[in-house]
């Protein structure tokens, strides 16, 4: 293992001692260390392989012979081993501060520091928080009571309140523009924006050269991106509404009457609307829609305005904990949770009849209930013969076959529900509406690899196809794309980032076939929309696909023309969604369209470092331009000390790599070597500042979260009145000041949830000992892999690394996508190919 030159003992700049190269996994969790790891393979697309132990334990063993003996003397003063230092105090942060402004890290989140859970994906605690809040309200704020019913009526009116739902979802489609109506949240916001634009004062059309013609599979000639003049810009997230004077008094003077702080009734009003007060005076566990409330607060707050009317089985209370357990599951990417799971955890907050609260939630329309395995969908005759039982499942009919698949009962929120059944729809008809006897043979042929060859094949007789493979695979889409368009085919790539997007456009040769997911749905970027309102595209390429969540999906599939194709191209070894759902998992596990499984491996040490992780084999590999280095450290401290060490001075010298273009990547935000440590200790050494723009000065690196699971990075450039301006990889922003404290983080050090989809010339991982229960071969598979050139690894685990990488695979989440493709599709509409 080499280590960076021209460091000396006892310095900042001193070199680590030359020692065998122990494995980097790529992309996983967040990250080794800088300054004396070597690379090891690249698995593009091996996630769900088994692991091996004898290559994790000759890692761990290299690790052990390079440690460093103290933390003031350089990485090349090395002892026999490295000592993992005691994990740190926890990250997780109190909720519902005085000043109402401190985010939620919930009991799930565990004690080494690391994000809680997957909630943390989105890059912001604060704006986690905001959006736990503000989807609690919408499951229970907008949930009108139900009248009196039997238990077996319930259950049947549930049932049919969906069923009815889905049909209207079906027979809104049929409109130009008002699919998507029974969409929340952020899809919903992404929609609204792009209405604002196509429904305003002026038609649709004025904004464009001329009026498309509807779509059709294969027109004859492409349609210039250049032939529309500049659209308008559209914000990506509406603006949210200022709350009126009035409201907040009318709030502030409850919160008062309930002991809850004052300081909360900003954050209500943006929960629970104008009618907060109203709502919070009949209802207070309402208060639990704020972020960072915890129930035993909400139930103070309860006893403190209703006094002894209240008690824990009180159906409000029970209410607004399953849409709490339900909102928190789906920060975690669950977008249903089993019914048992629901009972228990509720049985954990003293309610004395779980079957009864979950019972009453479905009632109150908080919650749908859902069946699978065995007759999951009964008709209404066979709901109406049995009463349900304590469960609030029907009982089984004694006659029925004994060998029938048991019914297992899940809870899911509305919004989740209709997303998953939209998204199902909407990638049937693509299957389906999809010209499949395209003739693409002559374009193959030209394609730069037998591997994009296949791909360009397999999508002539697709609609829909999903494509698998690491960061040297990207070529593949691109050369996709590219023989598109040589058809006449109107076809672009999304990205889901801004640097994902210069990266297509780099290997596409041309930056009109690139855009960002969420330029092309405002219309800020892209074709624009036909006189239907829908994408004017024949092909969509969707690179980083397992960073699409259900209603992101959802959405971006609604807008798409029939006849058009449809093209998923992601690493299944990275870590998935910030948001709920597994779109891109499901999708492969369905089999529901064609595979193309990539066979271009990614180069060089870290490529080959990062693809043995994804078979779960922490190999050493040979670095020999030290494009992977393992700093060993023995504590957080040295951590954070060798850390500021390498992107400061180690890897400029070594690497002709500027520090604004070295990422720091560690597990959690909290923790004496999380990011709120880290990027402290980097602020002094890189870009020292008072911090008079509400913590921030000009030339500091931020990460912007525009909406919940977005995580941009950008660098401050100054401030004014109108707020804080921001430069987002050459695009700028400005975030309104009431919003800086919620959006922007410094980002000089990311969790790997935040870095996933996009890469920097080096990448700095960081592992302190209080991480290894955060570290598993998703999370270290995609901090590792976000290196161009360069991994320093700051190691400080031991052997949980290669523990990590062999025995802990990705977190199941519970989904309801897969069935619902497997039930629409055909199985001859997905054989695959790869």
């Amino acid at each position: 293992m080499t280590a960076l030159p021209g460091e000396t003992p006892g310095t900042d700049d001193a070199p680590a001692e030359d020692a065998p190269a122990a494995p980097a996994p790529r992309g996983g969790a967040d990250g080794p260390s800088p300054d004396g790891l070597t690379a090891g393979p690249d698995a593009a697309e091996a996630q769900e392989a088994a692991a091996g132990g004898a290559a994790g334990a000759d890692a761990v063993d290299v690790v052990a012979e390079a440690a460093s003996a103290s933390s003031e003397e350089p990485p090349e003063a090395v002892e026999e081993s490295a000592k993992t230092e005691k994990p740190s105090e926890a990250a997780n942060s109190s909720v519902a501060s005085a000043d109402g402004s401190a985010a939620e890290e919930t009991s799930e989140t565990s004690a080494n520091g690391s994000e809680s859970a997957e909630a943390s994906a989105d890059g912001s605690e604060s704006t986690e928080a905001s959006a736990d809040a503000s989807e609690t309200a919408e499951g229970s704020a907008d949930a009108a009571p139900a009248a009196e019913l039997s238990e077996a009526q319930a259950e049947l009116a549930a049932q049919r309140e969906l069923r009815e739902r889905i049909e209207k979802r079906k027979a809104e489609k049929a409109a130009p523009i008002s699919a998507g109506g029974g969409l929340s949240g952020t899809a919903a916001d992404l929609l609204a924006a792009v209405r604002a634009v196509e429904s305003g004062e002026k038609a649709g059309t004025a904004f464009f050269a001329r009026t498309a013609p509807a779509p059709t599979p294969a027109p004859a000639s492409p349609r210039p991106a250049t032939a529309q003049p500049p659209r308008p810009a559209v914000p990506e997230v509406p603006a949210p509404q200022a709350a009126s004077p009035e409201a907040l008094e009318a709030v502030r003077a409850v919160l008062a009457q309930g002991g809850a702080p004052e300081a909360l009734a900003r954050p209500a009003v943006d929960a629970l609307g104008e009618q907060a007060a109203e709502l919070l005076r009949t209802d207070p566990w309402h208060l639990l829609a704020v972020s960072g409330v915890r129930p035993e607060q909400a139930d103070g707050f309860a006893r403190a305005l209703l006094g002894s009317e209240c008690g824990p089985d009180d159906g409000r209370r029970t209410a607004a904990l399953v849409g709490r357990l339900l909102e928190q599951a789906a920060l975690r990417g669950h977008t249903a949770l089993d019914a048992a799971a629901v009972r228990t955890a509720l049985a954990g907050h003293a309610v004395r009849d779980p079957d009864a609260a979950v019972l009453n939630a479905v009632e109150e329309g908080v919650a749908l209930l859902f069946g699978e395995g065995g007759d999951a969908e009964p008709d209404e005759t066979d709901a109406e013969d049995g009463e349900p039982d304590e469960d609030g499942v029907r009982e089984a009919d004694p006659t029925a076959d004994a060998d029938a698949a048991p019914v297992r009962m899940f809870l899911g929120l509305d919004r989740y529900a209709l997303a998953e059944e939209s998204l199902a729809d909407g990638l049937a008809r693509l299957v389906n509406t999809c010209e499949k006897t395209a003739d693409w043979t002559e374009a193959a042929a030209g394609a730069p690899s037998p591997s994009a060859a296949e791909l360009i094949r397999t999508a002539a007789s697709a609609g829909l196809v999903v494509h698998s493979g690491g960061e040297a695979a990207r070529a593949e889409p691109a050369a996709l794309i590219a023989a598109a368009r040589g058809l006449g085919l109107r076809a672009v790539g999304a990205a889901h980032s801004e640097d994902g997007r210069r990266r297509l456009a780099a290997a596409t040769g041309d930056p009109a076939t690139a855009v960002t997911l969420a330029g092309l749905l405002s219309g800020a970027q892209g074709p624009g929309r036909d006189e239907d309102g829908a994408l004017a595209l024949d092909l969509l390429v969707v690179l980083d696909a397992p960073q699409l969540d259900v209603e992101g999906a959802a959405v971006l599939v609604e807008a798409l023309a029939d006849g058009a194709r449809l093209v998923l191209s992601g690493d299944p070894g990275v870590l998935g969604s910030a948001g709920a759902g597994r779109v891109f998992a499901d999708v492969l596990a369905a089999r529901a369209c064609p595979q193309v499984v990539s066979r271009t491996p990614d180069p060089g040490p870290i490529g080959e470092l990062v693809s043995g992780i994804g078979i779960g084999e922490l190999n050493q590999v040979d670095a020999p331009g030290k494009e992977v280095v393992i700093v060993p450290v023995r504590d957080a401290g040295e951590a954070v000390h060798r850390t500021v060490q390498l992107v400061a001075d180690s890897v400029p010298r070594a690497f002709s790599i500027p520090a604004e273009e070295t990422q720091v990547i560690t597990v959690g935000h909290g923790g004496a070597a999380g990011t709120r440590a880290l990027n402290e200790a980097l602020k002094q050494r890189l870009n020292p500042g008072p911090g008079r723009f509400g913590g921030f000065d000009p030339g500091d690196r931020v990460v912007h979260v525009p909406a919940p699971g977005r995580a941009v990075p950008g660098v401050v450039r100054s401030a004014d009145g109108e707020g804080l301006h921001l430069d987002c990889g050459g695009v700028p922003v400005v975030v309104p000041q009431e919003r800086v404290e919620s959006s922007v983080r410094h980002g000089w050090a990311l969790s790997a949830h935040q870095a996933a989809g996009m890469r920097w010339p080096a990448a700095v991982v960081v592992l302190p000992g209080d991480a290894a229960q955060g570290l598993s071969r998703p999370w270290v598979y995609t901090a590792f892999g976000r290196g161009e050139r360069h991994l320093s690894v700051v190691h400080g685990v031991d052997r949980a690394l290669p523990h990590a990488v062999a025995e802990v695979p990705a977190q199941e989440r519970t989904t309801r996508l897969r069935p619902l493709l497997e039930a629409l599709l055909t199985p001859d509409a997905a054989s695959s190919t790869g």
